[in-house]
């Protein structure tokens, strides 16, 4: 089988490819990847001498690069994760979310409908698996989960762009008839994470013996869900999941953002030694709320658990801290 994964060398991306080249010795992968700021091709190095990995540099903007790689590769799938994906950087400047987001959807998405449909190599059972997120549903109160039926209501550029390539890849399903896959997850976490986020920016400005800033006072709620549990979702779903539907991933693991960096600074007080004054959380320091902030995401797995048996396997207090110790070897490096 040969794969195309779009922004392969990024945080969710890199993790899928060396858990497939791992554990799928059949499956050759191309990985598309523009190198953004948030990109390490670095996480991708044991791979280097391998016949079953390949690495293109592209951006998804440039629709005659991508025709050129499709063309070129003749894929037999699609798993898509590429893209801008920071909601504070959406807020600050939301166009490069619109381009790649959506304009770098629609090029490969239509590129792979023109090969695989139109084309005298059609390949009507190639498969296009879009990667999306939980925010498209918008903001829950105390109660109720996200389903696949859940209306779509975002609430900042970020999730707005990735809502609309969702609907772009369900078009091409309906319209076309292409074998198109959509999959919603909830927060993950785990290794090869960009510093901006949550997790690491705590970690290293615990580290440095700096403000650990939170947001409004930290009451806003995540599901988190490890990225090999992901990954594992995500080709179970591109081998199993019936076309044309969509399915939600999520930790069934509910935190408060506030207690969940507490629990950080305690797995650092245990591994790394006590911060100032004894403890790491006497650094933290609540700072003014994100604009359009949501206050809680939860999401309903049942369908993907009921259809295809995934569920969550590993153990967030131990995956937490195997985590948290990754980034501490990195940042004391």
């Amino acid at each position: 089988m040969k794969l195309i994964v779009t922004g392969g060398a990024g945080f969710i991306g890199s993790n899928l490819i060396l858990h497939l080249h791992e554990n799928y010795p059949d499956v050759e992968i191309l990985n598309i990847d523009k190198l953004t700021y948030a990109s390490d091709v670095s996480y991708l190095t044991p791979l280097k001498q391998s016949r079953r990995y390949h690495f293109k540099k592209l951006d998804l903007t440039d629709r005659n690069g991508v025709k050129d790689a499709v063309k070129s590769w003749l894929p037999d799938g699609v798993i898509h994760l590429a893209a801008e994906s920071h909601v504070d950087n959406s807020i600050q400047g939301p166009e490069p979310f619109v381009l790649s987001n959506v304009v770098g959807t629609f090029n490969i998405l239509e590129e792979c409908r023109q090969l695989w449909i139109e084309s005298d190599r059609a390949k009507p059972e190639a498969r296009f698996l879009h990667v999306s997120t939980d925010e498209v549903y918008g903001s829950l109160g105390e109660t109720g989960s996200f389903t696949e039926t859940t209306p779509y209501a975002p609430n900042s550029p970020y999730s707005a762009t990735k809502a609309g390539s969702d609907m772009l890849v369900r078009s091409y399903h309906h319209t076309f008839g292409m074998n198109t896959v959509i999959t919603n997850c909830s927060n993950n976490y785990g290794r090869h994470q960009h510093d901006e986020k949550l997790i690491p920016t705590v970690i290293r400005k615990a580290l440095a013996h700096e403000p650990i800033p939170v947001y409004g006072k930290g009451e806003n709620v995540r599901d988190w869900l490890y990225v090999e549990d992901h990954c594992k979702a995500l080709f179970q779903i591109f081998r199993e999941g019936r076309s044309g539907e969509q399915y939600n991933i999520g930790g069934n693991n509910e935190w408060k953002n506030i207690e969940l960096v507490k629990q950080i600074c305690d797995i650092l007080n245990r591994e790394e030694g006590s911060g100032p004054d004894g403890d790491y959380a006497n650094l933290i320091e609540f700072v003014t709320d994100r604009l359009g902030h949501d206050y809680r995401y939860s999401v309903d797995a049942s369908k993907v658990h009921n259809e295809l048996g995934w569920e969550p396997s590993q153990d967030f207090d131990r995956m937490l801290t195997e985590t948290v110790n990754w980034y501490r070897d990195r940042y004391n490096s």
